[in-house]
């Protein structure tokens, strides 16, 4: 049974945060240093998570990915991915790490069935990583990133957030760099959602931009050709190198959309761009039923309209998503809650 919304998109993807912590303060995610931190016992256990990733199986969902916050700041978060990996509908079991904690955990989660993992990565240069996290912690990121094909991992991808005057000289570094790894580099236009609340339109290097400086670099680059829902446009260099753009600021994907959100406390979220979700952990500790958790996740996904992102796009003053007064009063519209 594959569940589709009202614009016939498939219900597929799902990112599951297992915390809300994170032990960087990026400034386009958590500008702030205090948080207010969901409440422990509001947490999902593996074994919660475990029952409702079965439930999204049975409505479509093959492909998983572990977020957070920083997911490698949960305990045991191996065993979590054994569970995950040994259901046999699941096509997909990835990761999202900030890359501090990788180094020491890469080989147990090979171990345990982990497929792939993707490395948030802005910078090259220690100096500006510390800037932009406030943490000096660019050494250990760089040796977990090397601790990954040497523990099995393939398919590895590089994430790196482009900021006008941050960043954006640094495009071909990253991707020289990420042949060396190697790893896929995918460039993500600055956006306007969450934490962002210094955000603006001024900041944002669209997709046009970063071809142009590449191609100032490389020459001719080509678009690959293929079938896919994943957010990242993927392109070739003369010599063969591959590099990916996900423009969700300035030509979003709304159209073929087909992830979904699970917070670490079990709220269901739609769009990254929804200011409301469905609370699953209510009824899973109320000892709903299998056939009424389906119910309420194809209930919602059917009912699904949303294409935040073309909304805001068509904003003539568009400003931050949400502003921090707001943030502090609902943690849940907070990326590193949601699993960005």
């Amino acid at each position: 049974m594959v569940v589709k919304d009202v614009y016939e998109r498939p219900l597929r993807n799902l990112r599951i945060s297992v915390t809300d912590r994170c032990n960087l303060r990026c400034g386009y995610c958590m500008p702030e240093e205090d948080y207010v931190w969901l409440p422990r016992e509001q947490i999902l256990d593996f074994e919660e998570i475990s029952t409702l990733a079965e439930v999204f199986m049975d409505l479509g969902v093959d492909k998983i990915r572990l977020t957070g916050g920083e997911p490698l700041l949960r305990r045991g978060l191996p065993e979590l991915a054994r569970l995950l990996a040994g259901k046999p509908r699941l096509r997909d079991l990835a990761l999202t790490t900030n890359g501090v904690l990788l180094r020491e955990q890469a080989p147990a989660l090979r171990a345990a069935g982990l497929h792939r993992v993707t490395v948030s990565l802005d910078t090259l240069r220690p100096e500006r990583f510390s800037a932009l996290t406030r943490r000096a912690s660019h050494a250990q990121v760089l040796e977990g990133i090397a601790a990954l094909a040497p523990a099995g991992f393939t398919g590895t991808k590089l994430d790196t957030v482009v900021m006008r005057g941050v960043n954006d000289d640094e495009l071909a570094d990253l991707i020289e760099y990420g042949r060396t790894v190697p790893a896929e580099v995918r460039f993500i236009e600055y956006m306007d959602v969450g934490g962002a609340t210094r955000w603006s339109i001024d900041k944002v290097v669209s997709r046009a931009e970063m071809l142009q400086i590449l191609e100032r670099r490389y020459g001719r680059i080509e678009p690959v050709v293929e079938e896919s829902t994943a957010p990242a446009d993927r392109y070739t260099l003369a010599d063969g190198g591959v590099f990916g753009i996900i423009a969700s600021t300035t030509e979003p994907f709304c159209a073929s959309c087909d992830r979904s959100r699970l917070t670490a406390d079990g709220v269901f979220y739609l769009c990254l761009y929804a200011q409301k979700g469905v609370d699953l952990r209510g009824p899973l500790r109320r000892g709903a039923s299998r056939d009424e958790l389906h119910a309420l996740i194809a209930g919602a996904w059917g009912r699904r309209a949303d294409r935040g992102a073309e909304e805001r796009l068509r904003l003539r003053d568009r400003t931050p998503l949400v502003q921090i007064g707001r943030l502090r009063e609902d943690p849940h519209l907070e990326m590193h809650t949601r699993g960005g």
